[in-house]
């Protein structure tokens, strides 16, 4: 898929071809210019066309584009709402590189993206059930389990490193297993499934 930048902001613009020095893609600098691509992943900011968002997504994802909007003050209300009208991912607009590349691998995919801290910020709304889990958490070591029932609270992986002692890399592979034992794809799906 084709990546299309639009900002009507010259430094966001520069700030995200630098974070995708390594991949391919075109910025834009006339929203109207949007109406004709198809396909591609489409990487927005909020402010640029915060009047138009929702006919602008609804008519960009009609033609198989997938949108990743990216807002100056990232919002767990307007993530809502946006990916609500069809955006597949929102995040903040200068975040670190390694967000933006990670983002549009999760659009390449067809997957949804949050920046983490309001992955986390969800993942405190969803209610908690009466019921503990234990069947499904027997399916996981000592290590996994723990790690899976602070990922359920929304702590982010570094948060989680600290708590028990260990690397992010190594909760994030603990995170993956867990993920993979538990047929879910992501920590909002395990949260959905254990609370």
């Amino acid at each position: 898929m084709d990546i299309v930048l639009y900002s009507d902001n010259i430094n966001l613009l520069s700030h995200w071809e630098k974070a995708l020095k390594n991949e391919q893609y075109k910025s834009i600098d006339d929203l109207e210019d949007l109406h004709n691509i198809e396909n591609s992943i489409i990487i927005v900011n909020y402010a640029a066309c915060q009047n138009r968002c929702q006919s602008l997504l609804s008519e960009l994802r009609e033609r198989g584009n997938r949108l990743l909007v990216l807002d100056r003050v990232p919002e767990l209300d307007t993530a809502k709402r946006l990916l609500k009208y069809g955006a597949m991912g929102y995040g903040n607009a200068l975040m670190r590189d390694h967000f933006i590349l990670a983002a549009v691998a999760a659009l390449r995919e067809g997957m949804v993206w949050l920046h983490p801290q309001l992955t986390s910020q969800l993942i405190l709304e969803i209610p908690e059930s009466q019921d503990a889990n234990e069947e499904l958490l027997q399916k996981l070591t000592s290590r996994e389990r723990e790690t899976a029932l602070l990922l359920k609270e929304g702590l982010t992986y570094n948060e989680i490193a600290e708590r028990l002692e260990i690397s992010p890399r190594t909760v994030k592979a603990h995170a993956q297993g867990i993920y993979k034992k538990l047929n879910v794809s992501d920590r909002i799906g395990l949260a959905l499934l254990l609370k």
